[in-house]
C-alpha cells in the first residue's frame, strides 16, 4: 500500500531547528506538488508550504525566512527545515501529494 511517512517531529526550545521528512518507496513523488500542513490544538489545518514539480515554491507568511522546503525526486523525499520555532509552531505536521497523506509527526516547541 502506498503511503507518505513523516518523521524528524520532537520537543525543541524556542529558537531551535528541526528537520522534517516525507518518505514515500513506492510513489512517484516527482509527477506531483508536495505540501507540507500543520494542525495545531484548537485550530483549522493550515497550509504550510508547498513545492512544485519544478522546485517553485509557497509558503505561509507566518513561516516565510524560517523554514525552508525541498524535495529529492530521485531519493522519493521532501524535507521541511525549520529554523527560529517558536511556540505558535507548535503542532502536528503532515506531508501531503497527490491523494496520500502522512500519518503526521509531533512538533512541540517549548522551553
Amino acid at each position: 500500500q502506498v503511503q507518505l511517512v513523516e518523521s524528524g517531529g520532537g520537543l525543541v526550545q524556542p529558537g531551535g531547528s528541526l528537520r522534517l521528512s516525507c518518505a514515500a518507496p513506492r510513489f512517484t513523488f516527482s509527477t506531483y506538488t508536495m505540501m507540507w500542513y500543520r494542525r495545531a490544538p484548537g485550530k483549522e489545518r493550515e497550509l504550510v508550504t508547498d513545492i512544485g514539480t519544478g522546485g517553485s515554491t509557497n509558503y505561509a507568511d507566518s513561516v516565510k525566512g524560517r523554514f525552508t522546503i525541498s524535495r529529492d525526486n530521485l531519493k522519493n523525499t521532501v524535507h521541511l527545515q525549520m529554523s527560529n520555532l517558536k511556540p505558535e509552531d507548535t503542532a502536528v505536521y503532515y506531508c501531503h501529494g497527490g491523494l496520500l497523506w502522512g500519518q503526521g509527526t509531533q512538533v512541540t516547541v517549548s522551553s
